[in-house]
């Protein structure tokens, strides 16, 4: 199936749907280093003796909770920067593998999307 370039205004579309994105990553980020700190401040407390709590998880599992989930945003968040610098060169909706546009489905599934369907598929494939 032939795609066709965005227009002005579908690029405009994304550029806001991105924006939009980058705001709700922030905010979360934001909610999770305070939630950091709060485990922080807990691991510190000496008389905290989590490790031996039956009731729930351990500081330090809480502690690689949220690593990771600040480590997934952070990769996120440099998708969409990555998309919007895209926006600015002109580049964005064009796969960076093969120079073939990219299908407005998978730009409104994946808006931080750098490769066509086609090359995504086959380098999971691979993995």
């Amino acid at each position: 199936m032939a795609h066709t370039r965005l227009t002005d205004v579908g690029l405009r579309h994304f550029e806001e749907l991105l924006r939009a994105q980058r705001a709700d990553i922030d905010t979360e980020l934001l909610q999770l280093t305070g939630t950091l700190d709060d485990v922080r401040s807990a691991r510190g407390d000496t008389s905290a003796d989590d490790e031996h709590d039956p009731e729930g998880p351990t500081l330090s599992m809480e502690w690689s909770k949220i690593s990771g989930i600040q480590n997934e945003l952070a990769r996120t968040s440099a998708a969409i920067d990555a998309a919007l610098a895209r926006i600015d060169d002109g580049t964005y909706g064009i796969c960076t593998r093969r120079g073939e546009v990219i299908g407005r489905a998978r730009l409104e599934a994946r808006p931080a999307a750098e490769l066509c369907i086609d090359c995504a598929r086959e380098l999971e494939s691979q993995r």
